[in-house]
């Protein structure tokens, strides 16, 4: 009785500990974030002069009042008791403290630094800039950021559990601040260069201060990022969230960053040369944007390629589906844009400027994204082997497989709604062909993926299958032969898995002589039939005799013993 009181105590007890660790975090973030809301709010007051501090706006003041001399003092009685508390082991192993810090530390860092920029930004051309409320803003949770790195950092308190995680999140939330504010930056720099300074502000705007404002942004990205990245110890972190991150941030959005770049701009230099349906000026709109993205999606991507080529296999290869995957989904979008062009030239052939844009918007996007493609995914250096299937690949068929055939079966729903529109409604509003060729030439690449995909993934099946070892169906065969039994004795053991003992036969068979019938034992005739013969048999004894010519007979044998 006392043991079954003791089983059911123990989880009981394992619960009650992580609710309560959960309500003391879910707690302590809440004093915390109060607390920094109340301050904010009353430094906010105390840097604007030209304000009371008990002015019209009571409730504000009463808020920040309570928030901070309620909250702040909760706040710190509540971590000093969880301070005190992180001695034991199990507390700083525990899930809700690295959670916490996490948590805490996220919102800390982007609050902080983006009111700092902002603030910086904000003083760039502005004859009035409203700084009071950035200011205050950034110094406080600046302060908390700095308290909890602290704790974070903390040689003896610092988490057990998800303690990769603030660095993780520091480096990409920097990344990807950087590298829009540097394509900001860079897009209007080169939008000036491409159409002059007329084309980028308005005539009250120097062209230099939106630029200088993207550049202010820019640089406060990259520090964050080299803080966490290099400073903080980032890149020497061998944890898969730090894969994950690298593949998704470094390798996923600066991929699809730059093949959108590089699109857009082949896209604008084929209008240029087949569609100048639009002033020139307005045509080059988005190329100057399009070459930023590209140059630093391609900066970041490259960056983070060669990063993860001193990782783990894994990660250069999870690279390389990721490349191949976003570059096989704009070939495939740009084949599908391609074929409504196609379908619609063919419906109207004194098609206007939009059917031509249309298709130089296809042609780009297969421009663009096929090469890609076919130098990630090397589809003309197929594995042939199983050895030579790398893991995760079929992973990516199946899911490639999925999504397209999802998407094929959408475009086909779509097609028959839209059949069925045209031949129940008004035949006036336009022929069927024009109503499906947008969800046609959807269907058309979305099914040419799926099926090359499944394709594939059926062919490295077999291969896998082949590889496997064969299930051992007979446990020893004795051989009964008059000539050489290598070539049949081998079949045997591949096929089957059995373990081959041959007996010579003292006679040739009934009327052969000794040197007549030459070999039969590796014509191969007669192995292809033994073996078939043997595909049905599952014993622990097997006699086979082989006898004139292609003659043969096969005895299971009951030895009393259970395989």
């Amino acid at each position: 009785m006392t043991s079954r009181l003791e089983a059911t105590a123990a989880p009981a007890a394992a619960a009650q500990l992580t609710l309560r660790r959960l309500i003391l975090y879910v707690l302590l973030f809440a004093l915390v974030v109060i607390a920094a809301i109340g301050l904010s709010g009353l430094l906010e007051r105390l840097f604007n002069t030209e304000a009371v501090l008990a002015s019209a706006d009571v409730a504000g003041l009463s808020r920040s009042l309570a928030f901070t001399l309620i909250g702040g003092p909760l706040a710190a009685l509540l971590w000093w008791f969880v301070w005190k508390r992180l001695d034991d082991g199990a507390e700083r192993a525990s899930a809700a403290w690295g959670v916490y810090l996490t948590a805490i530390y996220a919102l800390s860092l982007i609050v902080s630094t983006t009111s700092l920029l902002g603030l910086a930004a904000n003083f760039i051309g502005r004859p009035d800039p409203q700084w009071h409320h950035l200011l205050s803003n950034g110094l406080v949770w600046a302060a908390i950021w700095i308290w909890h790195r602290w704790m974070w950092r903390h040689p003896a308190k610092h988490p057990l559990n998800l303690d990769d995680v603030p660095a993780v999140i520091g480096w990409v939330f920097g990344l990807l601040m950087g590298a829009a504010a540097a394509i900001t930056a860079l897009g209007g720099l080169l939008d000036l260069a491409i159409r002059g300074f007329n084309s980028l502000t308005p005539a009250a705007v120097s062209w230099w201060e939106p630029l200088l404002r993207a550049l202010v942004w820019a640089v406060g990205g990259a520090t964050v990022w080299w803080w966490h990245w290099f400073r903080g110890g980032g890149r020497k972190l061998q944890t898969t969230l730090v894969d994950v991150a690298l593949v998704g941030a470094g390798i996923f959005a600066a991929g699809i960053t730059a093949l959108v770049g590089a699109g857009v701009a082949v896209f604008v230099l084929l209008r240029m040369a087949f569609d100048r349906s639009e002033p020139m000026n307005q045509l080059l709109a988005p190329l100057g944007p399009a070459i930023a993205a590209l140059a630093i999606g391609a900066l970041v991507w490259r960056y983070h390629r060669v990063t993860g080529t001193a990782r783990s296999v894994a990660t250069r290869r999870a690279g390389l589906l990721v490349t191949s995957g976003i570059a096989l989904a704009a070939a495939a979008s740009g084949v599908g844009v391609v074929i409504n062009a196609a379908l619609a030239m063919a419906v109207s052939p004194l098609a206007g400027g939009g059917t031509r844009t249309l298709l130089l918007g296809g042609i780009s996007s297969l421009v663009v994204g096929g090469p890609v493609w076919w130098r990630a995914w090397k589809p003309a250096r197929q594995p042939r082997t199983a050895g030579a299937i790398p893991p995760g690949r079929r992973v990516y068929l199946i899911v490639f497989f999925g999504i397209s055939a999802v998407v094929a079966l959408i475009a086909l729903l779509v097609i028959g709604y839209r059949l069925f529109e045209f031949l129940l409604g008004d035949v006036s509003q336009g022929s069927l062909l024009d109503r499906v060729r947008a969800p046609l030439g959807l269907l058309v690449a979305a099914g040419f993926v799926a099926a090359y995909h499944f394709a594939l993934w059926r062919r490295e099946r077999v291969l896998l299958a082949s590889a496997l070892p064969k299930a051992r169906t007979i446990g020893h065969l004795t051989l009964v032969t008059s000539s050489d039994p290598a070539p049949l004795a081998k079949a045997i053991t591949d096929a089957t898995g059995a373990k081959v003992t041959v007996w010579k036969r003292a006679d040739t068979g009934p009327g052969l002589p000794p040197a007549a019938g030459g070999n039969p034992a590796g014509d191969p005739e007669l192995v292809r039939e033994v073996v078939s013969a043997l595909a049905g048999v599952t014993a622990s004894s097997v006699l086979l005799v082989t006898g004139q010519g292609s003659r043969f007979e096969v005895i299971p044998l009951d030895t009393g013993t259970k395989r």
